[in-house]
């Protein structure tokens, strides 16, 4: 359903006090871990206990986004979250990556009317996004997946996938050739 959030005071205080929070979060030096993580739980809906954020990070409203364990985003994380976000645990998001709930209509009255919708994006377990990606409203994203980088999501990903694209498309399965293709460093 179409709604007018340009002229809703309560939401209007609700981004102007999470920009704020944002702010905060982003001038925090680098080894104040701890108060970055106390911040984030703030602005966040739920967390699992590990979990990063690496600063620059923008969202609008924050309650409306869930992140699960070992979660992980690089920098200039932009999530508009005026849907529910939800992503699963070990999910790893590269720099410059986005994921928009918020849409507006075509007709371009209703566009100047100020109207828009909003869908959740849900993103399920060990999924990997590269740099550049954008995750459109309404998108859900399977378990064991990868969002190779510049994608631009517009539908549904299933799980146990690499996809690549604008718009992004399944490119081929995961396999077990995919974990004999990097030798990892004798320890």
């Amino acid at each position: 359903m179409l709604y007018d959030a340009s002229d809703n005071h309560e939401l209007l205080d609700i981004l102007a006090a999470t920009s704020e929070k944002c702010y905060d979060y982003n001038q925090l030096r680098p080894h104040q871990v701890e108060e970055r993580k106390a911040l984030l739980k703030q602005i966040l809906g739920k967390t699992g206990e590990r979990f990063k954020i690496t600063p620059p990070f923008f969202c609008d409203y924050g309650f409306n986004i869930e992140v699960g364990e070992d979660f992980f985003a690089n920098t200039n994380l932009v999530i508009l979250d005026e849907a529910k976000v939800t992503f699963g645990d070990h999910v790893f998001i590269a720099p410059n990556c986005a994921f928009y709930t918020a849409g507006h209509p075509l007709d371009v009255q209703q566009r100047n009317d100020g109207l828009q919708y909003s869908l959740p994006i849900t993103v399920g377990n060990n999924v990997w996004f590269g740099g550049n990606v954008c995750v459109m409203p309404g998108v859900t994203i399977g378990n064991d997946t990868v969002i190779a980088g510049g994608s631009v999501v517009v539908n549904d990903i299933p799980s146990g996938v690499l996809a690549a694209g604008n718009p992004c498309r399944v490119v081929r399965p995961i396999t077990e050739a995919d974990k004999l293709k990097f030798q990892r460093i004798p320890s």
